[in-house]
């Protein structure tokens, strides 16, 4: 067993108990890489050689790709990580104080501020960013404890002890870079519900994961490849950042490979077509067994509704009520996009999106 630290930490959240000092933190498979006082340019320059927990749920696209991707793991660990809201962040952390609390207030489960940034002892760039510790009766750690702050649009996914994907692996991972045989994760859903569960440590699945991360690790970051294009939400808006447009140039590109692709995009495109259309035909009949109704319901449980609460027509209600629509217009502040583009075209160019455009003749 390694001793990670030696500092007489706090308990920070335990709830209806005095705080008292901690004993020594040890994790059985790592060590204590960086001290949590350390500032935050130590910490990003301490995160690049390595494998972290939120790192492994973008490799994976778990969360649906919507915010993170490979291509942002790749492009951080090669110095080029992207702009994070501070404000955002800074909630996220003050915040992990009360879930903490809360956690222990409904579990009995106490917990304590980790000592830093923990590394494998074997694994150099398994790295591992701990929310908090969860400690056993007699101060031991236990495991991590992942702290989530999440909206209401997402209680579902919260419900009858299940835990999404993207903070499961987190843990997962933090009990593989720690040696821990448990973890535990906690969200505060909607701002007033507190969901947690323990977890147990899943050999076969730390096994796979640090055998793909470092799989990943090797090749995207050691050796410096690029990892390939994906489908995810995320990537597309990185790529539409990643670099500033060079007005009138040129990329070469192999025309087999642009054959290639030009015919994969235009099959599924007619794909998309169809799919589209079968969808408004199954949502039509929908529509038309609903009727006059709002809600439609199946042996007495809701099946759908159509309800009027869509986007507010304003360009027919412009023209059917012109009077009503002259009271209700107000003037709003709008960029003069025609003037910035004239009097400051390199500042307009700066801030136009990439669009991209297939043509329809073939080459």
């Amino acid at each position: 067993m390694t001793i990670i630290d030696t500092i007489p930490l706090f308990d920070v959240a335990a709830s209806s108990v005095a705080a008292s000092p901690r004993p020594l933190f040890e994790a059985p498979t790592a060590r204590l890489l960086l001290p949590a006082s350390a500032s935050r340019e130590e910490w990003e320059e301490a995160r690049m050689p390595g494998i972290g927990g939120s790192d492994v749920a973008a490799l994976l696209g778990l969360g649906g790709g919507r915010y993170t991707s490979p291509r942002h793991v790749y492009e951080a660990k090669h110095g080029n990580p992207e702009e994070v809201d501070s404000e955002s962040a800074e909630i996220g952390t003050e915040i992990e104080d009360f879930i903490a609390h809360m956690f222990t207030k409904r579990s009995g489960v106490r917990t304590a501020m980790p000592p830093g940034m923990l590394v494998h002892t074997e694994h150099d760039w398994m790295r591992a960013n701990v929310d908090r510790y969860a400690l056993s009766p007699g101060g031991s750690v236990l495991g991590p404890l992942e702290c989530k702050n999440r909206s209401e649009y997402q209680s579902a996914d919260w419900e009858d002890g299940n835990v999404p994907d993207a903070p499961a692996i987190q843990c997962h991972w933090y009990m593989a870079v720690g040696g821990w045989h448990e973890g535990f994760v906690a969200a505060l859903v909607g701002g007033n519900k507190l969901r947690w569960k323990r977890l147990e440590r899943d050999e076969e699945m730390i096994e796979w994961l640090i055998d793909y991360c470092g799989s990943w690790f090797q090749r995207h970051v050691v050796e410096g490849f690029p990892p390939p294009a994906d489908g995810y939400e995320a990537t597309t808006k990185l790529l539409a950042k990643l670099w500033s447009v060079k007005a009138d140039t040129v990329a070469e590109i192999d025309i087999a490979k642009a054959k290639e692709l030009r015919a994969a995009r235009a099959d599924l495109k007619a794909q998309e077509k169809d799919l589209a259309a079968r969808l408004r035909t199954v949502e039509n009949e929908m529509r038309l067994l609903t009727g006059e109704n709002e809600i439609a319901k199946a042996g007495g449980k809701p099946a759908w509704t159509w309800k009027a609460n869509g986007t507010f027509a304003s360009k027919k209600f412009t023209e059917a009520e012109p009077e009503l629509a002259a009271a209700y217009t107000r003037l709003v502040p709008a960029i003069d996009t025609d003037r910035l583009k004239t009097e400051k075209p390199d500042v307009y160019a700066k801030y136009r999106a990439r669009q991209l455009v297939v043509p329809a003749k073939g080459i």
